[in-house]
């Protein structure tokens, strides 16, 4: 299950977070609330009252049902959130709003202060990784862990956001289905190299039926003034500022090559490294297990407290 909450960010823009858990299980020797004789509320799969948080922050594009398998097998421990960022999921998407670096971190501090989940572990896909690292850089004193999943920090270039541009105008908008939607982001793409069923079901979570067809929940055109804000320059000095114990997992075919997550490993002052086979840029969702055993010892180190 889900819950939502709806918290609010810098400007003003309406944020929707989202704490997941699992349901509790049926059985006859529970009491009507659902919980066994002489037993609190926990039933084991959802963290007691008190636990530690952990934050999720999706990629560009992406949205907080995507940490969903991660975020409830978390919940068992933590109190885990994932957040919809601005411009995303269910979030504002306010047309003149700020889609700067500086508003998308200024958000997820707001949302842990809200929340009340600090000190907290940031866990954050690939734009939302670089939100996390700036977090913890900036604020310490709110993060005790951080998981940074297939994010460089090398500047890459005004070619890059001009091909971001060009694909964007290629999606044939708008999809007829979602079946349509899993094929062409799983086969038809030309940014796809092989068939990709995971990507497919990664960009139908992201549609919704409108009266012509299937289109993003999500304005392109914010999403490329959210990605010019940090594609043009470096963000090696923030990971150098980061003192909590931080993770750096790529997957073998991502974009994150193994030579530059190792060197940023070796920037940040806890920096450690794990790396998912059989998996691309979509670490957290193609291969959900492989990506839980390459966190979960780093979760354990850190501890509950």
């Amino acid at each position: 299950m889900a819950r939502r909450i709806d918290v609010t960010g810098t400007g003003g823009v309406r944020l929707a977070a989202w704490e997941f858990g699992d349901p509790p299980k049926t059985d006859p020797a529970r009491d009507g609330q659902g919980a066994l004789a002489g037993q609190g509320a926990h039933d084991g799969h959802t963290a007691p009252e008190g636990s530690p948080g952990v934050l999720l922050l999706h990629g560009l594009m992406g949205r907080a049902s995507h940490w969903a398998y991660t975020a409830r097998w978390l919940s068992a421990r933590y109190r885990a959130v994932a957040l919809d960022q601005r411009g995303h999921g269910r979030s504002d998407k306010p047309p003149q709003g700020s889609f700067t670096r500086d508003a998308y971190v200024d958000d997820a501090e707001a949302a842990l202060e809200q929340l009340g989940l600090a000190p907290v572990v940031l866990i954050g896909h690939a734009m939302g990784a670089l939100t996390a690292w700036q977090l913890a850089a900036r604020r310490p004193d709110l993060v005790r862990g951080l998981i940074i999943c297939d994010m460089r920090a090398s500047a890459l270039g005004a070619a890059s956001q001009r091909e971001w541009g060009q694909w964007f105008k290629a999606w044939p908008l708008p999809f007829a289905t979602l079946a349509d939607v899993r094929k062409w982001f799983g086969e038809d793409d030309p940014w796809v190299e092989r068939p990709n069923p995971a990507r497919g079901e990664f960009y139908a979570e992201v549609m919704a039926e409108s009266p012509d067809g299937w289109r993003p929940v999500f304005e392109p055109e914010q999403m490329l003034r959210s990605r010019e804000t940090w594609v043009y320059d470096a963000h090696w000095e923030e990971l150098t500022q980061v003192r909590c114990p931080a993770l750096v997992v790529r997957g073998l075919d991502g974009e994150l090559g193994r030579a530059e997550a190792q060197e940023m490993v070796r920037v940040l002052p806890r920096g450690q490294y794990a790396e998912v086979a059989d998996a691309g840029h979509l670490v957290h969702y193609d291969q959900p297990e492989a990506w839980r055993a390459a966190i979960e010892p780093f979760l354990d180190s850190l501890g509950d407290n």
